[in-house]
């Protein structure tokens, strides 16, 4: 069984982890997956990110979304940017299932709202994706509307599997298998969790991450190194404005570059973050809005920003420190990677 960079006796920053270091560690956030591993083709599926067991449709919360790379297929951004408002399951699957991940959760808000799409009214879903062609038959289509559903039905508060699950089932990282990475940080009196789904690098780009010892690494076959991406999440219950989101979730590049991408050019890189601190209504009598955020000079800002980029940088590690090797289309495989590696990783510390 593989563990977790902190079960490994390693440590990351100055902040004190949540109870469970993982996204779902941010009161009232749910995350759920749903994995399509069948045969020797088909290692895929979709993670679902509940800000809130709510109707998110009907209650939102704040968010925003910063875009590193913008070689991507994700949906739902550019309202995300202009309203600054999450109203659906954040969802991750791969590459070509972006629009049968969005129609499953279209029909999960639909079924919640029976008064949306009418009118004027529309429906922003919002689906991140990650390709996994090289362990996955992509082309088979096999993520349908319906795995979106069950994603977003197994969703939960104590979620916190890691590696090859949900959209991180066929993905890998600097050429080894990686998948879904988790973690969370207690700040200020709040809490910031992060999940992402690692997708990037070569295998001779691993000094970036772990120095000269990556010329230990081997040289079995690895994915083209041509492309790659990665989708990382953000949720906290600190009280941020869309604003202050948005600099939140560019403050997770730093915590991108510490884990040794450099965004290539067929590369997608996205951040998104959400508070779960306000709900919006979406409808109301009032004409206005009260709500009280964070100053941006203050100490908690400060702290916030930092351990963004110390979750972000965890959550890679543990992406490729819990994944199993595995083999997949057309007998491709991914090695599970070497632990010994992190010894010289220059962020890292023994715990």
């Amino acid at each position: 069984m593989r563990r977790r960079l902190r079960e490994l006796g390693y440590a990351v920053g100055r902040f004190p982890s949540g109870s469970l270091n993982a996204l779902v560690d941010v009161p009232g956030v749910l995350v759920g997956h749903r994995t399509l591993a069948e045969g020797d083709r088909l290692r895929t599926g979709v993670t679902a990110i509940l800000p809130h067991g709510g109707n998110l449709y009907a209650e939102k919360v704040l968010g925003a979304c910063h875009v590193v790379n913008a070689y991507g297929k994700a949906a739902g951004l550019t309202q995300l940017a202009e309203l600054g408002t999450i109203e659906s399951p954040v969802l991750v699957t791969n590459t070509l299932a972006v629009g049968a991940a969005w129609e499953g959760g279209l029909r999960h808000l639909l079924d919640q709202n029976p008064d949306a799409a009418r009118d004027r009214d529309t429906v922003n879903v919002i689906v991140g994706e990650c390709f996994d062609g090289w362990l996955s038959d992509a082309r088979a289509l096999a993520v349908r509307p319906e795995h979106a559903l069950e994603a977003i039905a197994a969703a939960s508060v104590d979620e916190v599997a890691e590696g090859a699950v949900g959209a991180g089932t066929g993905t890998t990282c600097f050429g080894f298998k990686a998948g879904v990475g988790t973690s969370s940080r207690e700040v200020e009196g709040f809490t910031l969790g992060c999940l992402i789904v690692s997708n990037y690098g070569a295998r001779r780009d691993l000094h970036l991450l772990v120095g000269a010892a990556a010329a230990d690494a081997g040289d079995a076959p690895e994915p083209p190194a041509q492309s790659g991406s990665i989708m990382m999440v953000l949720g906290t219950d600190a009280p941020m404005s869309e604003r202050q989101l948005r600099r939140l979730a560019a403050r997770g590049t730093f915590g991108l570059g510490r884990a040794g991408s450099f965004a290539t050019n067929a590369s997608g890189e996205y951040v998104l973050a959400f508070s779960t601190a306000h709900r919006p209504a979406h409808r109301s009598e009032r004409d206005r809005d009260e709500f009280s955020f964070l100053r941006d000079d203050s100490a908690a800002m400060r702290d916030l920003f930092e351990a963004a980029a110390e979750v972000v940088y965890e959550s890679v590690l543990n992406s490729l420190c819990v994944a199993e090797e595995m083999v997949g289309r057309d007998g491709h495989r991914a090695e599970a990677f070497p632990w010994e590696l992190l010894d010289a990783a220059p962020c890292l510390r023994q715990g």
